[in-house]
């Protein structure tokens, strides 16, 4: 699957989703690391990427703003990485990337909620 990760998911995320064999890329390698969230979910989607984060704020621009979506919101902490990690290995075997890419994913240490936003 092809990722953009936000500034702020940790290096473990951005090594653990290359190692599985994703195509990633972050917002610093392509000059967005002080962009504003609407430019960064914009280019995601130009890109055909899914916006990884841990920036809860994209919420509003998915659902309130209707920004799009093909966003995955990491609720995650150092002391929880391993076990989000599972759960978002379990989201990215459940569901297709064509499904990812018109949702909105909160992915937890206790499992994962997935929402559509509507059209």
């Amino acid at each position: 699957m092809r990722f953009l990760l936000d500034q702020d998911v940790y290096a473990l995320t951005a090594r653990f989703l290359i190692e599985s064999g994703h195509d990633v890329v972050l917002v610093s390698q392509i000059g967005l690391s002080q962009a504003p969230d609407e430019e960064i979910l914009s280019v995601a989607q130009e890109e055909n990427r899914i916006l990884v984060t841990r920036d809860r704020d994209y919420g509003n621009l998915v659902f309130v703003r209707a920004m799009g979506s093909g966003v995955i919101y990491l609720r995650i902490l150092p002391n929880t990485v391993n076990v989000v990690h599972n759960e978002l290995t379990r989201v990215l075997t459940t569901y297709s990337e064509i499904d990812l890419v018109r949702a909105f994913v909160v992915v937890e240490p206790d499992g994962h909620r997935l929402r559509r936003p509507p059209l």
